[in-house]
Order: C-alpha cells, then sequence, then structure tokens
C-alpha cells in the first residue's frame, strides 16, 4: 500500500505513482470508471478528491501559523509523510509496513532532485513547473507521468537492494587493468574524435563513464570539465538505470571483480565479458532510441562558484546487458545558460534583502549588485524576449526613477515577476530543445569496432576478510571526500553466492545492514560521531572520522545537531557530508580534511576489544594512505 502524490496549492494533481494494492484501495472506495479511455483520468481524479482535504488543511495551516504537520500516522496504520516546496506539496504514504517515515522523507527529498536534474531552473518557478509536471496534452501527460514513476520505482529499488543507494556513494569495480583499457578507450576512441569532429554541431563531449549495472568501471572527464558532483552522479545513475533495468543477480555477465591489492568488494565466477555487435538485440526490453538525448541539469564549477541547473545532454548506450555507456555534452549555448541564472540569482538576493528589511525602509544592500549588472542587463534582455524586456523596464522604472517607489518591499512583486520571466526564458532556451542528435549515430560503428577486438577475461579474488577477521560478519567503508564506498556483495539470490552465502542467511544479513544505516544516521543527527550497540547475536559498530591528506587522524570534535525538520543525511537530499567538510576545515586552515566512515556487523560472542581491534586494522587496510588507528 504505498502512494507518492505531487499536487499544487489547490489540489491539482501534478504527479502521481501508486502500488496496485493502493489503486485497488481507492478504486474500491470511489469506484473509479474502468472504462476504455477513462480510467485514468477517473482515477487521478479519485486521488485528488482523496487527498484534497488533507492539502487543503496544510495550505490553511500555512497560511494562518505559518508551519503546518509534516507527518501523521492514521488509525490504520497508514503513514502520511508531507514536505512543502514553495507552492507544491510533496506526499508520500506507506501503508504496508515496508517503508519507515524517514525512508518516505528520503523519497520525497530524491524526487525533488530527479525534478530539478530533469527541469533545471524551471523549478524556480512555481507557475511554470506546474505546467511542466502536468501538461494540457493528455498523452504528453502520461508519457511524462511514466517516466517519473519509472525514476521513482528504480530509486525505490536501489535503496532497498543496492549498498552503493544505501549508503549513498559511489561503488566502483577495481580492476586496474579493465580500467585502464576502458579509460583508454573512451578518450582516444570516443571523447578525442567526437569532439575533434566538425559534425559535432557544437556539442562538447565532457564526462564519459561505463557503468556495470550500478557499479562504475571507468570514468573520464576531459580537462575543461568541471567535478561532476555525486549526486549528480548518482541521480544519472538511477536514470541509467531507469531506461535500461539490469539485476546484478540475474544478468550474464556480472562482472564485479577485485585487484588482489585493492581490498575491493564481490566475488563472481570466472567470467568471460565481451562487448558484441548485436549486444542492443540481446535486450529483453526493447530499448529507448540512443540517438535522442535526454537533457539534463547539472552543478558545474565556475571561475568564481558553483553553478546548479547548468544544461546539459545526456546519451546512455548498452553495450552489454547490465553494461552502459554514458556520455555527458555541453551544449553550444551553456554560456547564456551561466549569464541568465548570474541575473535569476540577482534578483533572488534582491527579493531576500528586501523581504528582510524593516516596512517602508530602503533595503541596506541589494541595491549595488543590481546596479552592477544594469548594463549587461540592457544589453542581454534586448536579444532574449521583448516581454522580459517590458518586465526590465517596468522594474527599472520603479527602482530607479525619481519618481519610483526605490529600493523598499513595494519592489517585492516586480522582483517575482522578472524571476518568472527568467525562468521562462531559460525553459524556451533550454528545456524544449532536446539538441542534435548525431553523436550516438557516430558512436556505433567505434564500438561495434571495438567490440570485436575487446575480450577481457576477469579473474576475481576471492575477499580474505572471513579469515582476517574471524566473527566479521559486514562491513561498509566509504570516503566521503571522494564518495566512493568499498563493501563485500551481499547477493540474495539463490542461483549466486556471496561471502554470507545464499537466500534466507544473506536476506537475514541484509535487513541487519540496512536496519544498521538507518539506526546510525538517526544518532549521526544527533552529533554522534562513535557508535556500539548488540541486538540479539550481533555486535554492531559505527565510527566517523576525519583525517589530512596525509593520513593522520584529526581531533573529532562536535558534530553539529541536525534540527528535526532537516533534509535526511546523505547526498541525493542535500550534500550533507560537503557541509560537514566545510564545517570541520574552519579548525584546520590551509589542510585538506577528509571524513571517511566504518560500518561493521560481528557475531555478538566475539569480545569488545577483538572488535575494536579488527575495526583499527579495517580502517587502516581499506583506504590507503591511512596510517594511523581508528580510535
Amino acid at each position: 500500500m504505498k502512494c507518492f502524490l505531487i499536487a499544487s496549492e489547490s489540489a491539482e494533481v501534478l504527479f502521481y505513482w501508486t502500488d496496485p494494492e493502493f489503486q485497488q484501495n481507492v478504486q474500491e472506495k470511489y469506484g473509479a470508471s474502468q472504462e476504455e479511455g477513462q480510467g485514468l483520468p477517473a482515477f487521478e481524479d479519485s486521488v485528488s478528491t482523496l487527498f484534497a482535504p488533507i492539502i487543503i488543511s496544510c495550505s490553511t495551516m500555512v497560511d494562518r501559523l505559518s508551519d503546518s504537520y509534516t507527518s501523521f500516522t492514521t488509525e490504520n496504520n497508514h503513514i502520511y509523510v508531507l514536505q512543502k516546496f514553495d507552492e507544491c506539496l510533496y506526499i508520500a504514504v506507506n501503508g504496508d509496513g515496508e517503508e519507515s517515515e524517514n525512508d518516505m522523507r528520503r523519497k520525497v527529498y530524491v524526487m525533488k532532485k530527479l525534478i530539478e536534474v530533469l527541469f533545471g531552473m524551471v523549478t524556480l518557478s512555481s507557475n511554470l513547473l506546474r505546467k511542466e509536471l502536468r501538461p494540457q496534452d493528455t498523452a504528453q501527460r502520461v508519457r511524462l507521468w511514466k517516466h517519473l514513476q519509472s525514476l521513482l520505482e528504480t530509486y525505490s529499488h536501489l535503496r532497498d537492494n543496492d549498498q552503493s543507494f544505501l549508503v549513498e556513494a559511489v561503488e566502483r569495480l577495481i580492476h586496474p587493468t579493465l580500467c585502464e583499457q576502458c579509460i583508454e578507450f573512451l578518450e582516444r576512441r570516443l571523447v578525442q574524435q567526437l569532439n575533434s569532429s566538425v559534425e559535432r554541431a557544437g556539442e562538447e563531449v565532457l564526462h564519459a563513464f561505463i557503468l556495470v549495472h550500478t557499479k562504475l568501471l571507468a570514468f573520464y572527464s576531459t580537462r575543461s570539465a568541471s567535478r561532476l558532483p555525486t549526486s549528480d552522479l548518482l541521480t544519472l545513475i538511477i536514470m541509467a538505470q531507469s531506461m535500461y533495468p539490469s539485476n546484478a543477480d540475474l544478468d550474464d555477465p556480472v562482472p564485479e571483480v577485485e585487484d588482489a591489492d585493492s581490498h575491493s568488494h564481490s566475488t563472481t565466477p570466472k567470467m568471460l565479458v565481451s562487448m558484441a555487435e548485436d549486444s542492443l538485440q540481446t535486450l529483453e526490453v526493447p530499448p529507448p532510441d540512443p540517438s535522442t538525448p535526454r537533457r539534463v541539469f547539472l552543478e558545474i564549477s565556475g571561475k568564481d562558484r558553483p553553478y546548479p541547473m547548468m544544461p546539459h545532454s545526456m546519451y546512455c548506450l548498452p553495450l552489454w546487458p547490465g553494461i552502459t555507456l554514458v556520455l555527458l555534452t555541453k551544449i553550444p549555448t551553456s554560456a547564456l545558460a551561466i549569464s541568465v541564472y548570474k541575473i535569476l540569482d540577482a534578483f533572488d538576493q534582491l527579493e531576500k534583502r528586501l523581504s528582510e528589511s524593516q516596512e517602508g525602509s530602503a533595503a541596506p544592500r541589494g541595491t549595488p549588485n543590481i546596479h552592477d549588472i544594469r548594463g549587461k542587463l540592457d544589453k542581454l534582455i534586448k536579444t532574449l524576449s521583448a516581454q522580459l524586456q517590458n518586465v526590465w523596464t517596468e522594474f527599472k522604472n520603479r527602482a530607479f526613477a525619481r519618481g519610483g517607489s526605490g529600493f523598499n518591499k513595494d519592489l517585492i512583486p516586480w522582483c517575482k515577476n522578472m524571476k518568472t520571466q527568467l525562468c521562462g526564458i531559460y525553459r524556451q532556451y533550454f528545456l524544449i530543445d532536446s539538441g542534435p542528435a548525431d553523436i550516438p549515430q557516430r558512436l556505433s560503428p567505434a564500438l561495434q569496432e571495438r567490440a570485436q577486438t575487446m575480450a577481457i577475461e576477469l579473474d576475481p579474488v576471492n575477499l580474505t576478510y572471513l579469515e582476517d577477521f574471524p566473527g566479521l560478519v559486514h562491513f561498509i567503508c566509504v570516503d566521503r571526500f571522494s564518495d566512493q564506498m568499498i563493501a563485500p556483495s551481499l547477493s540474495i539470490a539463490e542461483r549466486t553466492t556471496s561471502e554470507l552465502g545464499k537466500g534466507p542467511v544473506a536476506q537475514f544479513i541484509k535487513n541487519k545492514v540496512w536496519n544498521l544505516v538507518s539506526t546510525m544516521r538517526c544518532f549521526l543527527r544527533k552529533g554522534y560521531s562513535t557508535v556500539t550497540l548488540r541486538d540479539g547475536d550481533f555486535y554492531f559498530c559505527y565510527f566517523l572520522w576525519f583525517e589530512n591528506e596525509n593520513g593522520y587522524k584529526l581531533e573529532a570534535g562536535d558534530i553539529p545537531i541536525l534540527p528535526d525538520d532537516s533534509a535526511p543525511i546523505g547526498m541525493l537530499a542535500w550534500d550533507y557530508y560537503r557541509k560537514l567538510l566545510r564545517y570541520k576545515s574552519k579548525n584546520h586552515q590551509g589542510e585538506v580534511v577528509k571524513c571517511y566512515e566504518l560500518l561493521t556487523v560481528h557475531l555478538g560472542v566475539i569480545p569488545t576489544e577483538i572488535i575494536l581491534q579488527h575495526c583499527r586494522q579495517l580502517a587502516s587496510k581499506l583506504w590507503e594512505p591511512s596510517r594511523n588507528p581508528l580510535l
């Protein structure tokens, strides 16, 4: 019994997803029509009717009290989680007990992140976002909602089954020889050829990477590319998995490998990985046309500051079942996107300063910024839109003219109007146009040629942690500076075997690990960086610590306590660990501060001193350099 809804303040449905049980329950309650062509609209009306009282009461409380409830539980133990972003209300419902309130809140924030990546700065205008999420054309709306539903289902599946999405960090396949060959192939046979082509229509490939299921095999970035944030990379992996679903326990081949010196994860039988010319035809589900890129909006690092939600084109091409190539390109008009964002941010800052100033008084700051960009605005706006130019002229008359109102609260509506117009320009230039589609068409010959010459045998080396650390059941170690994680495989399928066995045994351990991560996040929110606890036959440990770039441990100090209404800890909801590193770096000026996490599960019969010794040795062994003990 699950449901997810995005609605406007007027209870208009902007997006919904339900599982079959919830849909059946609603249909039985409201008698939704099942006639051909009427099922979807009728059910959508039923969903609107069901949630209208909740939406209206939430909006009323915000208007009258400037606050509202964020969750509640009904008599039949259905949990409702609500989160308002501007004028859109996100509601997650669970009635089967499979999701906790924290899981549901995390899903709400992840959905917001997915929408930001799909729609960019349009999300900064509630009016425009409502139009994008609910197109007037019914067929277009159905296609969009199915796409969003697929992304939501994909994320939920990965969160419940994939360790990298459990801790929200990137998991790499560490095999030096294969990685080197793949990176060389990406650089010389793909990126350089594509970027030097006269037919690229102004596009430039910035990043290219190969995924094996959700794991990163090889990643290449050009010199002109900025760092791809982990939150964006994880979102792209969700999108790739949504386009080309794969199951690491069922698909063959599954090149989960490790190098003897890498202390990495996972073991599989000896296998041969090859990419064949007919690989696209081996997929059970017909894939999307790779010649149609998807527009995505990602953060880039500028010379002076980061710029969020900048337009890129994403090309996703399956090489083999479970193996996917992803290209990210910079579009020709990306410089315009930066200019629009700078202007939009200036008006946003001005609006905040005007709102904070006393009624009727002029804003002490904000005017110099607008004055500085006034000349640039005049030149830029003339080339964009006549309507935007009219709004800008009216703004200037009110702000700068002698008879105008000046910089006070009366100018706030015109700041909002300017922001809406700029978001509209952004939508017109970057959201509607899908860009040229010749890159994937020219990829195929290169890939096919490579497929005919590439046959790499992967010989995984068995992990020895069960022998080196007797009583250690499982561990997850995360480098929060690079957002990479290491963990043994945790396969629960009957046909595959991990270090923990298979079937019910692995499932039991998996549930323990998932519960441990949830518990540790609760303690981390309260400012605890070290936690040990006993749960029946198991002993759990969690450590968060800091090191400098030379591997020497720094004093942990106090970890900030998060308020109850803050976003969930992780990378997709918000970059908690980046903020934590900035907080820690204040006391270590001139040093590069790194952050690590270690979670371990031991058998409860192991003495505590042995468990702590294992944790010290494991922490120093997994990440190099790390010459100091953990505790």
